[in-house]
């Protein structure tokens, strides 16, 4: 892919962890292949937990990102196949074995090999979407500067409304240097209709925010989705009829349009 077609990074971010930050990264990477868009999904968060539910073959190799940025492994050699044809996953690797992640965040903050990566990526995808560590630290950053666009999971929980203003300052301030990069939304999460604190949550967010800058789809909490990830699939694939399913469905196909 050259010239206008060359693909887009989509970023997935979260101030806090447990949120359906990586779900959401799964499903969606798994929805856009979906569609026939070439699709990358790359995992940076040390938690390293796309590989639990992205839908590997059996007996894959661990190494990933973290091995490629240390020189241990080559580009080819930390791209796994999945069960779909259209996508391709890159693990975050051995750093999740590691205690300490100081090194790993700094060969990311310090060199231009993410910005590589990812620049190689979109010359051969439509599509790279990336997982990225909780809160806006120096991996996340980076991501974020080399990135086009971004969606923030919210939990809908009232905890989690005290760090959208965070999250939100941070993604603005990677605006100020990256003209390229779009807040395409917040995306709320385990969601559930019956629960008047979830309701109020989602109230709140549509009232104090613009609404251009949160999705009418939101992904409500089912059981499918907590079998599928458990089961190591992502849920669009294990059970397309599920509510929280067909809520990623919808937001890969709105997103889509976007990302041409």
């Amino acid at each position: 892919m050259t010239g206008d077609s060359v693909g887009k990074v989509l970023a997935v971010v979260s101030q806090k962890g447990g949120v359906g930050k990586t779900t959401t990264a799964v499903n969606l990477a798994a929805a856009f292949a979906r569609r026939g868009l070439k699709t990358l999904l790359v995992d940076v968060d040390p938690q390293g937990s796309v590989r639990y539910g992205v839908g590997l073959r059996r007996g894959h190799p661990t190494y990933g990102f973290a091995d490629f940025l240390n020189g241990e492994r080559g580009l080819r050699e930390v791209i796994l196949p999945t069960v779909l044809p259209w996508l391709r996953v890159m693990l975050v690797g051995t750093v999740t074995e590691q205690a300490d992640h100081a090194f790993y965040q700094q060969l990311v903050a310090e060199t231009t090999l993410l910005a590589d990566l990812l620049n190689t990526a979109r010359e051969r995808c439509h599509v790279v979407v990336v997982d990225t560590p909780p809160g806006l630290g120096p991996v996340a950053r980076r991501v974020l500067e080399q990135s086009q666009h971004v969606i923030v999971p919210l939990q809908s929980e009232p905890l989690a409304l005290q760090t959208t203003p965070q999250i939100l300052r941070g993604i603005q301030d990677v605006v100020a240097t990256n003209e390229e990069l779009t807040l395409d939304g917040i995306l709320l999460t385990m969601y559930e209709a019956t629960n008047p604190a979830h309701q109020r949550v989602a109230d709140y967010v549509r009232q104090h925010l613009p609404a251009n800058l949160v999705f009418d789809v939101m992904v409500p909490r089912t059981p499918a989705a907590a079998d599928a990830f458990a089961a190591g699939q992502p849920v669009v694939l294990r059970d397309p009829a599920d509510p929280a399913a067909q809520a990623y469905v919808n937001l890969a196909t709105l997103l889509a349009e976007r990302l041409r």
